[in-house]
């Protein structure tokens, strides 16, 4: 069960072009925009990755500014754990669940997932707070991770599984946050 003592979101090169081609791109904004605020009202830490931002761009708006001070990895490896600074920012939190979010879900969510499950962190993927160009590829890579041993789950859940009860003062927080 994701449980937010143990949980990093991980968000993945949402940036330029590559981003205003998305499947479902307004599906896949409002899901990220939910995850960022949900994680910063729960303390849930964030990691943020950018893929070759000298080329691809920036992290898009306004995901930048939702995301503040949260360490953003500039790099070359599809995989997110291929990089030494997000592998070295991963560590430092000592977690051992990951929420992923980001694209392009074939490829670095994908990568990333599978090298997570490797080292023994249990991976978590918002299924629709992801997304690829083409949606064969996003369920085809849903699909695959999902075998691999990753939980795939929609945004909804996932604040919920980080809320755990509604007595908690967040939770009046968090509802506004879903509708």
């Amino acid at each position: 069960m994701l449980n937010r003592d143990d949980a990093v979101l991980v968000f993945i090169d949402v940036q330029g072009r590559l981003h205003e081609l998305m499947v479902e791109k307004d599906v896949l904004d409002a899901n990220l925009e939910k995850l960022i605020r949900a994680a910063k009202l729960l303390e849930v830490p964030m990691i943020g990755t950018e893929q070759i931002p000298e080329k691809l761009g920036p992290t898009s708006e306004p995901f930048k500014g939702l995301l503040g001070d949260v360490p953003m990895v500039g790099k070359t490896t599809f995989s997110c754990c291929g990089d030494a600074g997000f592998a070295a920012a991963f560590q430092a939190l000592e977690k051992k669940q990951a929420i992923l979010i980001g694209i392009e879900t074939h490829v670095c969510v994908y990568q990333t997932a599978i090298e997570l499950l490797e080292q023994g962190v249990a991976v978590f993927v918002a299924a629709d707070a992801v997304s690829s160009r083409t949606a064969q590829n996003k369920a085809l890579a849903l699909e695959a991770m999902k075998q691999a041993g990753a939980v795939i789950l929609p945004t909804e859940s996932i604040l919920m599984a980080l809320q755990k009860d509604a007595a908690e003062p967040t939770f009046r927080e968090l509802l506004k946050l879903i509708k």
